[in-house]
């Protein structure tokens, strides 16, 4: 096995097996109530190259906070495969949302789907 081979199996391995575990501990920690402010623009995410390599699919949970503007002003991962997180987390950073009169925060999902 080439020496580039085998950094790109340990790499993966890590991936793997390591990255779970933080999302787990994040999913432990996620309150489970979907937003209720409507979305006005939703950014689709890219597909990240390694998730269509490897097939994947699924969602990821995103744990928003929302201006009263409408603006995403706080967003972290609450659950979903860790090579899918990063793009849906950019993504849901860009929507923006109805206005309000108030600050408010939830859950909202992002599907992945390789086809």
């Amino acid at each position: 096995m080439s020496i580039k081979k085998y950094a790109w199996a340990v790499w993966l391995a890590m991936v793997m097996v390591v990255a779970p575990a933080a999302v787990n501990a994040a999913q432990n920690d996620a309150s489970n109530t979907e937003i209720t402010r409507k979305v006005r623009s939703k950014v689709s995410p890219q597909y990240p190259e390694l998730a269509r390599k490897m097939g994947l699919a699924g969602v990821v949970k995103i744990e928003v906070v929302v201006s009263p503007a409408g603006d995403v002003k706080d967003a972290r991962v609450a659950g979903g495969h860790p090579v899918l997180a990063s793009a849906a987390l950019d993504a849901v950073r860009k929507w923006k949302f109805e206005p309000a009169g108030s600050e408010s925060s939830g859950t909202v999902s992002v599907r992945f789907d390789p086809r």
